[in-house]
C-alpha cells in the first residue's frame, strides 16, 4: 500500500520537470520495453511452476536470464531506431534507457524464483524498489535538473535495490549448479509462455500505436499522467501474488474466495479514490494534465475489472496440472488452461488492438490530441467487459467461490458513503493552488481524510476488517521482535 504514494510522489517529481515531449518519451520507453522482455516468460514462467514445486532450478534460471538479457536489448534498441523516426521522441534519451534493461532481466528472474518459495518476499523487493526511486528522483530530476536522463538513472538505482533485497532473500535458492535439464525444458516447452505474452505485447502496443499514428508523444504524455492516477487499483494485484504458488503447491481451492475478499476490499476505495481526486491529482502532477480527468474515470474502471481478470487468470493457472506428467503431449498442453484463457485474451487484444489503430487512423487528424486519448481509454474498457464476464464464468466451473458477500457489500456501501461526502467536502474547500507545495498538504489531507474514514467505517461494520488489521498488527509486531 505504501508503494501507491511512493509511486505517485515518483511520478509527481518527473511530471513536474519535465516537459509534455519528455514525459510522453518516458512513457514511449515503457511500451519500448515490453517487447525488450518479451522472452524472459521463458524461463520465469516455468521457474516459479519449479520452484513452488520443490524443483532446484533457481542457479539456471538466474545464470540464463542474465544471457537473455542480450536478446533483449538488441531488440530493444531496433524497436528504439524504428519508432524514434516516426514521431518526435528523442532517440538519444530513448537509448539512454538501454541500461536499464539488464537490470530489469535479473529483478524479473529473482521475482519468479521469490514468488515460488516465499511470495512475501517479493514485496520487500518492491518496497525498496519505490523507497529507493523517490529520493534518487528528487535528487536527480528535481534538484540536479537532469529531466529524463535523471528519471531514467533513478530508476536505475531503484532497481539494484530491489535486486539486492530478493537475491538476499533467496541466495538458498542459487546455492545450486546449472543444470541443463532445466534448459532443455524450457526450450522445448517455449511456446507455451511465448503464446501467453503475446497478448500483453499487443495490448502494451497501444502506446507506440498512438504515437506512430499521430506522430506525436504528446498524447502519450496525458496517457500516461491519467494511469498513474486511474491504475491505483493495479497495486492491489501484490495481495494476490500468493494466491498462484500456493495453489500450485496445493489443493485447497477455497484461497481464491478469501483472497477476493481483500482484493475488494482495497480496490473499491482506490478505485473510490481515482475517480474523486481525478481532476485535483492530475492538478497536482501537472495543471497542462487537468483536462485528462475523464481519461482517468474510464481507466480506473477499466483496470478494476483488468485486475480482477488476472487474479482470476492466476488461479485457473495455479490449478492446472498438465506439466507435472512429463509424457503430457503438444495435444494435452493445448487443451489445459495454461493455454485456453490466453487464447481468449489473444483474440481480445486483437479486437482491442485493431479497433484502436483503425479508429484512431479514421479521426486522427480532425480531432484534438485529448479526444483521442479519451477515445483510447473508452475503446479499452468496452472490450474489457466482455472478457471479465467469461472468466468469471470459467472461474465459476472450477471453483466453489465461497465469498461472504456481506462483507462485499458492506465495502461497497463504505466506499460510497465516506467518497461521496469526502467528495461534496472537497468541491468547497479545496484550493486549486499552482504550487505544489501550497497545493499537495491540502489534497494528502482529503485523501487521509477518506483513508481513514473508510478503514474506520469498515472496522466498525465487518467483522473480517476487524481480523485483518489485527493480523496486520501482529505479524508486524513478531517481524519486529525477531529483528
Amino acid at each position: 500500500m505504501s508503494s501507491i504514494i511512493t509511486g505517485l510522489m515518483f511520478t509527481l517529481i518527473v511530471t513536474r520537470q519535465l516537459t509534455p515531449n519528455e514525459f510522453g518519451t518516458w512513457g514511449l520507453i515503457n511500451g519500448i520495453f515490453i517487447y525488450a522482455l518479451a522472452v524472459h516468460p521463458v524461463i520465469s514462467y516455468w521457474a516459479t511452476r519449479e520452484i513452488a514445486r520443490g524443483d532446484d532450478s533457481g542457479r539456471s534460471v538466474f545464470v540464463f536470464s542474465n544471457i537473455f538479457s542480450i536478446i533483449g536489448l538488441v531488440v530493444y534498441i531496433i524497436f528504439s531506431i524504428y519508432i524514434s523516426h516516426e514521431s518526435d521522441a528523442n532517440l538519444d534519451l530513448i537509448l539512454f534507457a538501454a541500461i536499464l534493461i539488464p537490470a530489469m532481466f535479473i529483478n524479473e528472474s529473482l521475482t519468479a524464483l521469490n514468488l515460488g518459495h516465499k511470495p512475501q518476499n517479493i514485496s520487500f523487493g518492491f518496497l525498496a524498489f519505490e523507497m529507493t526511486k523517490v529520493p534518487l528522483g528528487f535528487l536527480l530530476v528535481y534538484f540536479l535538473q537532469m529531466g529524463l536522463s535523471g528519471a531514467i538513472i533513478a530508476t536505475l538505482g531503484a532497481y539494484v535495490s530491489s535486486i539486492l533485497i530478493m537475491w538476499i532473500k533467496s541466495r538458498s535458492l542459487l546455492q545450486g549448479k546449472v543444470k541443463i535439464k532445466f534448459v532443455k525444458k524450457w526450450l522445448k516447452l517455449f511456446w507455451i509462455p511465448t503464446f501467453r505474452n503475446i497478448p500483453s505485447l499487443l495490448s502494451m502496443s497501444d502506446v507506440i500505436v498512438f504515437s506512430l499514428i499521430t506522430g506525436s508523444v504528446s498524447g502519450v504524455a496525458y496517457y500516461t499522467a491519467a494511469k498513474a492516477v486511474g491504475f491505483l487499483v493495479n497495486h492491489t494485484r501484490a495481495f494476490s501474488e500468493a494466491l498462484y504458488p500456493k495453489l500450485l503447491e496445493s489443493e485447497e481451492k477455497e484461497y481464491l474466495g478469501k483472497n477476493l475478499e481483500k482484493f475488494f476490499y482495497f480496490s473499491l476505495p482506490l478505485v473510490a479514490i481515482s475517480i474523486v481526486f481525478s481532476k485535483p491529482a492530475l492538478f497536482a502532477l501537472n495543471p497542462i494534465y487537468t483536462i485528462a480527468e475523464t481519461v482517468v474515470i474510464i481507466l480506473a474502471i477499466r483496470s478494476l475489472l483488468t485486475t480482477l481478470g488476472k487474479i482470476l487468470f492466476n488461479a485457473m493457472q495455479g490449478i492446472e496440472k498438465v506439466d507435472l506428467n512429463p509424457n503430457s503431449t503438444f495435444k494435452d498442453y493445448l487443451k489445459s488452461k495454461l493455454i485456453f484463457y490466453t487464447t481468449f485474451q489473444l483474440i481480445r487484444n486483437i479486437i482491442y488492438f485493431g479497433s484502436l489503430v483503425i479508429i484512431l487512423y479514421l479521426i486522427h487528424a480532425e480531432k484534438s490530441e485529448i479526444e483521442l486519448v479519451n477515445y483510447w481509454a473508452m475503446i479499452g474498457l468496452i472490450i474489457e467487459i466482455p472478457l471479465v464476464l467469461y472468466i468469471i464464468k470459467l472461474t465459476k466451473q472450477n471453483f466453489n467461490l465461497n465469498v461472504n458477500w456481506k462483507s462485499l457489500l458492506k465495502y461497497l456501501f463504505s466506499t460510497i458513503i465516506v467518497f461521496s461526502i469526502l467528495y461534496i467536502i472537497m468541491s468547497k474547500f479545496l484550493i486549486y493552488d499552482e504550487s505544489i507545495f501550497n497545493f499537495l498538504p491540502q489534497l494528502l489531507i482529503f485523501i487521509i481524510m477518506g483513508a481513514l474514514g473508510y478503514l474506520g467505517m469498515t472496522y466498525l461494520i465487518d467483522k473480517d476488517t476487524k481480523i485483518l488489521i489485527k493480523g496486520i498488527i501482529n505479524e508486524l509486531k513478531s517481524k519486529g521482535n525477531r529483528n
